[in-house]
């Protein structure tokens, strides 16, 4: 479904969703909710459109056109920044300083044709696609509620420099988001951010665990595959290394448990809130291994992906893992973890969000850039029932209500401090 530059021209061809949208929606709502949440749908259904992935960097830059224009038709600030080519806009309180700041991304993964042509199931109350949960519906839903924002100012005689709200729009989530939020977040100065890209309604995430990406190179010595006793085996040398790695994860390895250095961190720390699972973890994710069927390969090579909690230590954990192996062990990534902090807008915001509760996640947002600059935060978000990046990913629509409504609240209260 093509996409139309024009606000004219995508607001009719995308105004069936907003109307669709109404019959999915909880009853009760007032007026000026149900009809800006219709509005967050279509507007998701116009991105959904735009295949913004990182292989095709002009959809990228034509997605935050889009946006980009909707901004400007609505009155609403806007910075656009750029690095390395990607994309990002600051919009909101034109000071960038605002005591809300949202942080959203635009970049999707790729996938299948279909998945770029938004669909909805009115009857199961469901937009499907690719974007509809990650992330396209928490930009639709930023861009409404700051123009919301900006309506309820301008009844009271105030403009744009009174916006409690920052958003950070961001297009390379997907690939690591250090040319978008890690760029632009430092811009930003916000007493708490909202993440709107993981969680549920029923489920503010407060911890997400750190990533070290790593790459184990065992060495033997090639032979000719007929002849094997002449060589020595790379893979044999790579595996003997991955098993000796896995002690240092007890939590994932219990029956390896007893033999963990005595100094490794252990996972019995975890905090009551955690959920199952909440300790370090170990997943050898790509192997490669000679080049031929009929030869003994001299080097074998393995990509790991660790992922640690408040309770590890990475750099001691990089440190022991080297300590553990024959082969050469390089880091090739780590970042932070993520952790809310103390802060009293997360009780204001579980305030605003009836039934609640937080929780933590395995997985890693851009939320982690909030550790280093300082900033408290949450990750919360609509409900897709755990379909991200796969061929079926969609979003539930009434699950678009509870979260609007706790933000709306929350922005209102900032504006009235």
């Amino acid at each position: 479904m093509p996409d139309s530059p024009s606000g004219a021209g995508a607001a009719g061809t995308f105004a069936r969703f907003a109307e669709q949208a109404r019959t999915c929606l909880p009853s009760g709502l007032d007026e000026i909710t149900a009809s800006d949440i219709a509005g967050i749908v279509a507007l998701t259904a116009r991105l959904m459109a735009i295949r913004s992935t990182a292989s095709r960097p002009e959809e990228l830059a034509r997605c935050a056109d889009v946006i980009a224009a909707w901004l400007a038709d609505s009155g609403i600030p806007c910075t656009r920044m750029e690095h390395e080519g990607v994309p990002s806009l600051l919009a909101g309180n034109p000071a960038h300083a605002a005591p809300l700041a949202l942080l959203v991304h635009f970049d999707v993964v790729d996938g299948a044709d279909a998945m770029f042509t938004p669909r909805l199931d009115a009857a199961a109350g469901v937009l499907h696609g690719r974007g509809s949960i990650d992330d396209k519906y928490a930009v639709a839903m930023a861009l409404v509620l700051c123009r919301r924002c900006l309506r309820d100012l301008s009844s009271r005689g105030l403009g744009p420099d009174a916006l409690p709200l920052v958003l950070v729009i961001t297009g390379d989530e997907e690939t690591g988001g250090r040319n978008g939020a890690f760029r632009v977040l430092p811009h930003v100065r916000a007493d708490f951010c909202v993440a709107l890209d993981g969680g549920s309604p029923g489920s503010v995430i407060i911890k997400e665990k750190g990533v070290i990406d790593l790459v184990l190179t065992a060495r033997g010595k090639s032979a000719h595959g007929a002849r094997p006793w002449l060589g020595e085996n790379a893979v044999d040398a790579l595996v003997r290394d991955y098993e000796a790695l896995k002690p240092l994860f007890p939590g994932l390895y219990p029956q390896l448990a007893g033999l963990t250095a005595p100094d490794a961190p252990s996972p019995s720390a975890a905090s009551p809130q955690a959920q199952a699972h909440w300790h370090r973890t170990l997943n050898l994710g790509l192997l490669h291994a000679g080049t031929a069927v009929n030869q003994v390969p001299g080097e074998a090579v393995a990509h790991l992906d660790v992922r640690y909690t408040e309770h590890d230590d990475p750099h001691q954990l990089v440190a022991d893992m080297r300590a553990a192996v024959q082969g050469q062990l390089d880091v090739t990534r780590m970042e932070p973890l993520f952790v809310t902090g103390d802060t009293p807008w997360l009780d204001r915001l579980l305030r605003h969000a009836p039934g609640a509760a937080t929780g933590c996640a395995h997985g890693a947002s851009d939320a982690r850039f909030l550790t280093d600059l300082s900033m408290a935060g949450v990750v919360w978000g609509a409900e897709g029932e755990t379909s991200q990046h796969t061929d079926r990913e969609h979003l539930l629509i009434a699950s678009l209500a509870p979260v609007y409504q706790a933000l709306r609240a929350l922005a209102r209260e900032a504006g009235n401090e």
